[in-house]
């Protein structure tokens, strides 16, 4: 059996599959659902979610989806496989709370989504490390 595709999703990606229900984002819903591939992360990832989770300008789209920061945070829990954090990659993001996804993806040599300019604007630099960046499957 062929493994699954390597997936690695930064927040604002996560909250827009569980707390927005961002129409871009049902791809990575229904891939989720039919678990067609491997969504990876580490702890420091879920901790960075939960603290987003708490901003002001979160809450009240919690609220307005009637959701909870636990109902998100036990999505990322059902969904992501955590793996150790791993060393820092050869490239260096320009945001430095980006620098988490891009050493987790250089290091599985796996498809990080991101809308975030910080990390696109690497992606001819990842690409030649064998990481894809996209913003949306």
């Amino acid at each position: 059996m062929q493994p699954l595709p390597l997936l690695i999703l930064d927040t604002n990606i996560v909250l827009d599959v569980f707390v927005f229900n961002d129409a871009a984002a049902q791809p990575i819903r229904d891939g989720l659902a039919a678990c067609s591939f491997d969504w990876i992360a580490t702890m420091p990832m879920r901790n960075e979610l939960e603290r987003v989770l708490a901003y002001p300008q979160i809450v009240p789209r919690l609220a307005f989806y009637a959701l909870s920061a636990g109902d998100v945070l036990a999505h990322f829990d059902v969904h992501a496989r955590l793996v150790p954090v791993p060393a820092k990659a050869s490239v260096t993001c320009s945001d430095a709370d980006d620098q988490m996804f891009i050493d987790l993806a250089v290091a599985h040599r796996s498809t990080l989504l991101s809308k975030d300019k910080a990390v696109t604007s690497m992606a001819k630099r990842l690409q030649a490390l064998n990481v894809r960046t996209q913003q949306t499957l």
